[in-house]
């Protein structure tokens, strides 16, 4: 054999060449078509076949007649006939002339299977777990499907939203300066209109249970809910009975309105801004917080000078709140929260302790069903969420449907902060 004999392609065998005829296509496509489908198959149909194509089907499979126009074939007679002409089967003919088979079944379980498996990452996210109001957000996430039939592409828009949530309340930045921050300096992602933006206030929404925002000014008020694009003097954050050490501003505002036995009005610059501030280092300081201003004026009515530290989040916490009772944790003081007995209440409280080392006071369901026993005829709790630290609480709630405000167990409170008062033999921490 001479060199160019062997560059010359193979020819096939006599048996595939009738297996190539342009004539039988129609059968070979319609095969690659249900054979990738992932499921059995034991016959086709074809069809409509002209006179030529039927004649080739005919001499196939070694009938003494032309078949139908749409006949069904069998797969075992096929394989047959495939088997004696060229000795392979009939899916190697067919991934040969058709190309390679697919499995549409096994990809559509594929994709259900991821698609599963996002969405219990999302309800399993910790920043979802921590305020289990977000779970009815991601419940939505779900129903909305994944964006643009991409399971990937879903779940880095949805990280990306549980970034910017856990982020929240933000530093009094511009939306801008705060996507840049979170967000690996991405600064337009959360500009109004981007999907991302979209996402993170229909969670917001959720949370706060507000109607989604539908007009841009509603959608910058609900940023500004959440600190992003806050001033430093429009955010405030009560507080009473403070009195750090040091020199810095901070610790002089809170000291002197201490010792008047009035409360002081910290604003977000004095929290960012605090100069020296200085808490004893033992015994350990407990900060108590509460929801409702009142409850501060009661204390401060109480004990007057001698009121143990006390701050008030004035409902939903903002950004000066949050970052006060961080600064104060981080100072080495141990953080105690009590709220309203009512749905917004549960939320506010998962909020601060997601947000801050806070811990619950007197607000288990123990705590909830002794005050509704004393108060039984209050108004509807609203939306009942999850409470992470005691899972009877929204069952109790639920049940009793009784919502029992801050302000009605305030003399259980001021007894706690009385103790708390006889502790402190002098009106500093040192």
């Amino acid at each position: 054999m001479t060199s160019a004999d062997a560059r010359m392609p193979t020819e096939p065998a006599p048996g595939e060449a009738t297996l190539r005829r342009p004539e039988l296509r129609p059968l070979w496509d319609t095969l690659h078509s249900r054979l990738s489908s992932g499921r059995p198959v034991t016959r086709v149909r074809l069809g409509p076949l002209d006179d030529t194509q039927r004649e080739a089907l005919a001499d196939l499979l070694g009938l003494d007649r032309l078949p139908d126009a749409r006949p069904f074939v069998p797969l075992t007679r096929l394989e047959e006939a495939v088997t004696e002409l060229s000795g392979r089967t009939v899916r190697d003919i067919v991934s040969e002339l058709v190309g390679p088979l697919g499995d549409r079944a096994g990809e559509r379980r594929r994709q259900q299977d991821e698609r599963a498996e996002l969405w219990t990452w999302l309800a399993g996210h910790e920043t979802v777990r921590a305020q289990p109001a977000l779970s009815d957000w991601a419940a939505g996430c779900r129903a909305a499907g994944v964006v643009g039939g991409s399971v990937e592409q879903t779940r880095t828009l949805l990280t990306d939203a549980l970034k910017v949530l856990a982020e929240l309340p933000g530093q009094a930045e511009p939306l801008p300066v705060f996507a840049a921050r979170v967000l690996s300096g991405r600064t337009h992602t959360l500009d109004d209109g981007t999907p991302l933006s979209a996402l993170v206030l229909r969670a917001l929404a959720t949370l706060y249970d507000t109607v989604p925002p539908q007009s841009a000014a509603q959608r910058r008020a609900l940023w500004a809910r959440a600190g992003v694009a806050d001033d430093e003097l429009s955010a405030t954050v009560l507080v009473g009975g403070l009195r750090p050490a040091g020199d810095g501003l901070l610790a002089q505002v809170a000291t002197a309105c201490a010792e008047a036995g009035q409360a002081a009005c910290l604003t977000l610059a004095h929290v960012r801004y605090p100069g020296e501030f200085i808490l004893s280092e033992a015994p350990v300081p407990v900060v108590h917080v509460v929801e409702n201003p009142s409850v501060l004026a009661l204390a401060l009515r109480r004990f007057g000078p001698c009121c143990p530290p006390l701050v008030c989040t004035s409902g939903w916490p903002n950004s000066a709140a949050i970052q006060l009772l961080r600064m104060l944790a981080d100072h080495g003081a141990a953080l105690r929260y009590h709220g309203d007995f009512d749905g917004e209440g549960v939320r506010i409280a998962a909020y601060v302790l997601d947000k801050t080392p806070a811990r619950p006071w007197r607000m288990t369901a123990a705590d909830y069903r002794a005050a509704v026993a004393l108060n039984p005829g209050g108004p509807q709790p609203g939306r009942i969420t999850q409470a992470p630290w005691d899972l009877d609480l929204a069952d109790d709630m639920a049940e009793h449907g009784v919502a029992v405000v801050e302000e009605l167990v305030a003399e259980v409170l001021l007894k706690d902060l009385a103790g708390a008062a006889q502790q402190r033999r002098r009106p500093d921490w040192s």
